[in-house]
């Protein structure tokens, strides 16, 4: 990707670190091919993350941005990531509480479980909440203040060697299906992706990170509605919201 971005060999040195590091961040930027206004919301967004851990929340994992307009309009089709840990883990069976969501959306996805040195310890079916109502700041407040949307997520069990080709997903509300499609996500090209961003700003995959690999589904849901996931071959995660 061309970013457009030079680093100077006659730049007169810091008076202080703040400088250096200034260029060494862009430098980063330039070398890793990932756009600077993504990888400094990417920052910004990693730095709300660390924030959870730090008071208590676990790790899940990460997923896949696609399609966001305000992304789209600087990078095209290149994915950006949001973060997953258990303050928006739903159990089985789990309630999300939608009281403060605007414009709330169901999605059914492909989890992806990271095993060691980046390999694919195995898929799930996933179940996300995302509330697409957009927050200002344009791509910004996509990526770093609301993280891309998301806003829980509910896994199926893992499962190794699980084929896909041909596999249906489908996303049901009160029982009935409201949207079906083929799969979307390949798992190895995701964790690269999520593997590239990540390393760029600072952070790499574990071991037992899971990804979302992108909606295969993707339907209007509010409270009182009984929402569930399915993927042929990997089973069915389930959740009700509540106001």
């Amino acid at each position: 990707m061309e970013l457009g971005v030079r680093v100077s060999s006659r730049a007169s040195a810091p008076s202080d670190g703040r400088a250096g590091a200034a260029r060494r961040r862009v430098a980063s930027a330039a070398v890793s091919g990932v756009h600077p206004r993504i990888l400094a919301a990417t920052r910004s967004q990693l730095d709300v993350w660390r924030a959870g851990l730090r008071s208590g929340a676990g790790r899940v994992g990460w997923k896949i941005g696609l399609g966001v307009e305000e992304v789209e309009e600087l990078i095209g089709t290149e994915p950006v990531i949001g973060h997953l840990t258990t303050a928006t883990l739903l159990g089985p069976g789990g309630t999300y509480a939608a009281e403060r969501a605007r414009e709330l959306r169901a999605e059914t996805e492909l989890a992806i479980e990271v095993g060691d040195r980046g390999t694919i310890a195995g898929l799930a079916v996933a179940l996300e909440l995302v509330d697409v109502a957009r927050p200002p700041a344009g791509m910004e407040g996509v990526v770093a203040a609301n993280n891309v949307f998301h806003r829980a997520v509910g896994f199926g069990r893992t499962r190794p060697d699980v084929p896909l080709d041909g596999a249906r997903a489908r996303l049901l509300i009160g029982g009935g299906v409201r949207d079906e499609g083929p799969v979307r996500g390949n798992p190895a090209a995701t964790v690269r992706a999520v593997a590239r961003l990540l390393e760029a700003a600072g952070e790499r995959l574990e071991p037992g990170d899971r990804i979302l690999a992108g909606s295969s589904c993707h339907v209007p849901a509010g409270p009182g509605d009984d929402v569930a996931a399915e993927i042929d071959g990997l089973g069915r995660v389930e959740a009700r919201i509540t106001r």
